[in-house]
């Protein structure tokens, strides 16, 4: 009974279990065929209006600059080198490196001995040749008075002849005697021809001491120049470079001893691009005279110089592109040759051009334009030039709207915005005040740095003599300092 019993029991469990998930079944079914049966609901969808920073196109006239990187040089740089070879005796004060020297100034002297007796031997061998020309002009004077003796003989001997002729016809005298007065006739005019061969052979020898005194005044110039050349001078005011000579050193002739660099004529070379250049020409095709400006930052404080274009290259240059230009400085205060300059050159000015940042520019040369409705339209512009974080731009049915100055890939044509205004402004540099020992520590840094060019040393100590110090001067003064 008892197995009965627990086999119905468990038989009545196992029943009610397979009721329990038919049930269980049925409500998933019915759950399910009622949630595909529902009609979707459709959520009210808002747009999204992006906030965007707008400027405002204002066509005007610009001048463009062009803005690259050039280096300074000077105009006039001679090398000092020894005509003659020898000892170096004497060395003038100035001549070390950065020697300022002026024009004529004897900079150094070479050993003029040799030099010297060379000379002294030519002014003997010019004596030599004045005495010469002296005796030739005297023994031509005598060989011309000479043959005037002689002709008057001539003269005698013919009225000779002519007597002994007329006697001979009065049958008074003979004719050996007419033959006598011939013989010596003919004699006298021997005479008169050996005469004109000393005047000729006398003209000879003044020719030849003309010659031999030239020759002796080109010897006598040689050697004064020779005895000039041991003396080194400058050609022209300056300042000395490359210096490599001592007092007593012995040099070779043509030996490189310094450089002389004038530090107030200096140009700057910079090369642009072929189109570039072609915007600094002219209708003829010549180079424009226009206007340079150059820069150079030093300790945070600049240092600059105007000046004007001058010329361009004859070639373009084995392995290089574009041209290579110059430009005068008209007072390069501070610059060196060798400085690595910045150069902004003004080109001709741009009628009806508009200023807008190179962020609203795609690659395409499209640009967003705010509608009436708030919402964006794509328009082309022609890109004109590029001026640092700006762009001139031309455009048609632009004038006075409003485009986008940040493009971001959310932005397109068709989406709505709420434009907030022009890009702001850059702030003004931060002034920081300097407690009087920070103060005292630049300053000596800036009174010991013997590689700061004057002038920028006068301004920084004039900035640190306010009250407020431009904070960016400051740091770059504290991390050279090692602080």
């Amino acid at each position: 009974m008892r197995f009965l019993r627990k086999s119905l029991t468990g038989l009545f469990l196992v029943a009610l279990t397979l009721g329990l998930l038919a049930y269980a079944g049925v409500l998933v079914r019915e759950a399910v065929q009622a949630r595909m049966n529902e009609e979707p609901r459709v959520r009210p969808v808002r747009e999204r209006v992006f906030a965007v920073n707008v400027v405002s196109v204002v066509f005007e006239t610009v001048a463009p600059e062009l803005r690259t990187f050039g280096e300074v040089q000077s105009r006039r740089t001679l090398e000092l080198r020894a005509a003659t070879g020898g000892s170096v005796i004497d060395l003038d004060e100035a001549f070390v490196e950065g020697g300022q020297v002026e024009a004529g100034q004897i900079l150094a002297r070479i050993d003029p001995a040799n030099a010297q007796s060379a000379l002294d031997r030519a002014e003997n061998d010019l004596l030599d040749a004045q005495a010469e020309q002296r005796e030739a002009n005297r023994a031509i004077v005598l060989a011309r008075d000479e043959q005037t003796a002689a002709q008057d003989q001539v003269e005698l001997r013919e009225q000779a002849l002519q007597r002994q002729i007329d006697l001979r016809d009065r049958n008074v005298g003979t004719a050996a005697a007419v033959e006598t007065a011939e013989l010596a006739l003919s004699s006298a005019k021997q005479a008169v021809l050996t005469r004109r061969q000393s005047i000729a052979a006398a003209e000879a020898r003044i020719d030849q001491a003309a010659t031999r005194l030239r020759r002796a005044e080109i010897a006598r110039d040689e050697a004064q120049r020779r005895l000039d050349e041991t003396e080194i001078r400058a050609q022209f005011s300056g300042t000395l470079s490359d210096v490599s000579l001592v007092a007593g050193r012995l040099v070779s002739p043509n030996e490189k001893l310094a450089q002389l660099v004038d530090p107030q004529s200096l140009e700057v070379t910079f090369r642009v691009s072929t189109q570039q250049y072609a915007r600094l020409l002219d209708e003829t095709g010549a180079l424009i005279k226009t206007s340079v400006a150059v820069s150079l930052d030093v300790f945070g404080t600049n240092i600059t110089a105007s000046g004007q274009l001058s010329r361009d290259s004859a070639a373009v240059g084995e392995g290089q592109t574009g041209r290579l230009l110059f430009a005068s400085l008209d007072a390069p205060r501070g610059f060196k040759p060798g400085d690595f300059v910045t150069v902004s050159v003004q080109e001709p000015e741009l009628p009806r051009v508009a200023r807008v940042p190179s962020t609203a520019l795609n690659a395409a040369e499209e640009v967003l334009v705010v509608g009436e409705d708030g919402r964006l339209e794509v328009h082309e512009v022609r890109l004109l030039r590029r001026q640092g974080d700006d762009v001139l731009i031309r455009a048609r049915a632009l004038e006075g709207r409003q485009i986008v100055a940040e493009r971001t890939p959310l932005l397109g044509a068709g989406i709505k915005v709420k434009p907030i205004g022009a890009v702001a402004t850059p702030e003004e540099p931060a002034m920081v005040e300097l407690t009087d020992e920070r103060r005292a520590k630049l300053r000596a840094f800036v009174e010991a740095n013997s590689r700061m060019p004057a002038e920028a040393k006068t301004r920084l100590l004039g900035q640190l003599e306010n009250t407020q110090v431009p904070a960016r001067v400051v740091e770059r003064l504290e991390s050279r300092m090692g602080s």
